[in-house]
């Protein structure tokens, strides 16, 4: 294989799989705080805010795997 090609291969593979942990710990947090929400639905206010906290958190990692394969592709 050409270098070029190797270049495209690591970085689909870099964002393919960095994608794939914010994916499932997003679809967690949801699960787990809409659980929470359900059997006490008073304490929506305080756990909204804390899960799209949380989320913006875990989709860093995904923003992180996309400059990695930016910088697999350009640099």
């Amino acid at each position: 294989m050409e270098g070029e090609t190797l270049k495209h291969l690591a970085a689909g593979l870099a964002i393919g799989l960095g994608a794939i942990g914010p994916a499932i710990g997003e679809g967690i947090i949801a699960s787990k705080s809409l659980e929470a929400i359900g059997r006490n639905p008073e304490a929506a206010n305080k756990i909204t805010p804390l899960m799209f906290a949380a989320m913006a958190i875990t989709e860093s990692t995904g923003i992180y795997a996309l400059v990695v394969a930016l910088i697999i592709l350009f640099g």
